[in-house]
């Protein structure tokens, strides 16, 4: 079973090290070997009590997850190393829906608790309960930034709430669903072109560049790419920061290491 498991090379620690937090009172265990439980448990979908015995007590990787996970540290680590190596002056944004299984949605959320303030951000679609996920990507469809909402939630309020972290970038790519002149009007005070096709409901047609926008593929792509981590692509995580550490760990080990 060993040669199916997954172990963090010496390279991609010292490059996750930085963001590691300072460990108070008692040495942290090895933080190879529970980073590397935690991705391969994500990856594959796993129950924390199915965790292979060559990461440790399932226990002890429950704990570290939920704990680096609230505290941002997963988060951290894709937005610090993406912004040292992204292709920046070309970026794109779109959004995709995340399926929500029952554990993730069943029970109601406790007044006063940690989800109680924002919710689950689950929201109900067509396609059942999702959550939808926001991203911008680099001009090779690289994740720069994440931003979640309940699955019923416009495309627009994910383009609003990741305006104001948008790189500094000559053109951004999206496709029509992002058409808005509000929109236009903030990327233009940004110094960034638009590169997004007209509504058909449009009374004059908005001319965009053909050839720049095939690009937008890569960012669908991506989107494909991290579902193929099962923990991504299902939801099962009731707390929204817990959820989206799994989407910037998943980002950060296909994308950024």
């Amino acid at each position: 079973m060993m040669s199916n498991l997954y172990w963090l090379t010496d390279d991609q620690m010292e490059r996750l090290r930085p963001f590691f937090p300072k460990s108070h009172g008692r040495p942290r265990v090895d933080d190879r070997r529970v980073l590397s439980g935690i991705i391969f448990i994500n990856r594959n979908g796993l129950r924390w009590c199915d965790a292979p015995p060559e990461y440790g007590p399932p226990k002890t990787l429950y704990n570290r997850w939920v704990r680096w996970s609230r505290m941002g540290v997963f988060a951290r680590m894709m937005v610090g190393l993406a912004s040292g190596g992204g292709e920046e002056k070309v970026v794109m944004i779109d959004a995709t829906y995340l399926k929500a299984h029952r554990t993730a949605s069943s029970l109601r959320v406790k007044k006063g608790g940690a989800d109680d303030k924002r919710g689950r951000l689950i929201g109900r679609t067509k396609g059942g309960l999702n959550t939808k996920l926001h991203a911008v990507t680099d001009a090779i469809g690289r994740p720069i930034r994440f931003f979640m909402t309940a699955g019923q939630v416009s495309d627009y309020i994910g383009a609003a709430a990741l305006l104001d972290c948008l790189p500094d970038a000559d053109w951004l790519i999206a496709d029509r669903g992002y058409d808005a002149d509000w929109l236009r009007d903030a990327l233009k005070d940004k110094g960034i072109k638009p590169c997004i096709p007209g509504r058909k409901s449009r009374g004059k047609p908005i001319k965009h560049d053909k050839r720049r926008y095939k690009r937008r593929n890569r960012i669908e792509i991506m989107f494909g790419r991290l579902k193929d981590w099962r923990r991504v692509a299902t939801r099962y995580d009731r707390c929204p920061k817990v959820f989206l550490a799994a989407v910037t760990l998943a980002a950060t080990v296909i994308f950024w290491l």
